[in-house]
């Protein structure tokens, strides 16, 4: 995409971005003429919250499509943080083959160790499993994350083109890309290595791409953080796309609150129902835009059908 100044090279840009999507979806349903998981379970398995009751919406969003599309015998979800549960779940599937797919954002924490363990997995003390076991006459897969999967680029791209295009700032005008700096904004954690390397990979790919002046990957939890976005970015208009699956707690309180947000203003307007971050806000010499979390993106139902056809393989 050549950038977002102007309504018509924004509608261009955004029809690149778009394109390129449906380009992908359409070589992944010819594929799935020869595809047969009639006898299947899909497990797809969330994080959700007991905080926040719109967390899991991305879950039972994509489980549904997928149920409408009709590739599964029984498509079922399960939580971390909600009902029903991950360690019950596998005692209500039916299908003689079982793949769990993690609706989660990268290789860490909870998919190489929570989900196994709640599933019966791994045993006790172990950190290695199986990805493929048979118990009786059932044979469960346990899949890659959604997150880093190789399509999650053009998820991230399309969030960052849409809440720029949608957001013109006070004066009207829209940045071209190489007019900003994207910053990814993930989780990260101490308690497992992997956990930024998928919010990492994007970066090193969108950079690559040299759509934008500057892409740097950025983390609640560990360095680079959140906050530093400010001295990071090599432009003046930034965006920030946070690389989550749900817009729960993290991404509409303690980013926004991160970036500088009052606490109580961003509170009252989720209250209200309201976006928690108005774009773009200018802060510290910035001028910012901060992007959807991206579970809800359509194309994400293909990406879920990708894992399962890799572990069938």
């Amino acid at each position: 995409m050549a950038g977002f100044a102007g309504r018509n090279s924004r509608n261009e840009g955004w029809s690149q971005n778009t394109a390129g999507l449906r380009r992908g979806r359409c070589r992944r349903r010819s594929r799935s003429v020869t595809d047969d998981f009639s006898d299947s379970t899909l497990v797809l398995v969330g994080h959700g919250s007991t905080l926040n009751a719109d967390s899991a919406a991305p879950v039972w969003q994509q489980a549904e499509a997928l149920r409408r599309r009709g590739f599964f015998g029984q498509v079922v979800e399960c939580f971390w943080k909600e009902q029903p549960t991950i360690a019950g779940v596998l005692r209500g599937a039916y299908g003689s083959r079982v793949f769990v797919v993690p609706f989660f954002i990268s290789e860490g924490y909870f998919t190489a160790q929570v989900i196994p363990r709640e599933l019966g997995l791994v045993r006790p003390g172990a950190t290695e499993f199986a990805r493929a076991q048979v118990r009786g006459e059932q044979t469960v897969f346990y899949c890659g994350a959604v997150g880093s999967h190789p399509s999650m680029t053009e998820v991230i791209l399309a969030r960052a083109d849409e809440v720029v295009a949608q957001n013109p700032g006070a004066d009207g005008r829209l940045p071209e890309a190489r007019e900003l700096s994207l910053f990814i904004a993930g989780h990260g954690t101490g308690r497992n290595e992997n956990s930024r390397k998928a919010i990492e990979r994007q970066a090193e790919l969108i950079s690559a791409r040299r759509r934008f002046h500057s892409t740097q990957a950025i983390f609640m939890e560990e360095e680079p953080q959140i906050g530093r976005c400010f001295e990071l970015a090599t432009t003046a208009d930034v965006v920030i796309v946070p690389f989550f699956i749900s817009d729960g707690l993290h991404s509409q309180e303690d980013i926004p609150m991160m970036l500088g947000e009052p606490a109580d203003a961003v509170r009252a307007r989720l209250v209200a129902g309201r976006p928690t971050f108005e774009n773009p806000t200018e802060r510290n010499g910035r001028r910012v835009w901060y992007a959807r979390s991206v579970g809800s993106e359509p194309l994400l139902a293909d990406v879920i059908l990708e894992r399962v056809r890799e572990a069938a393989r």
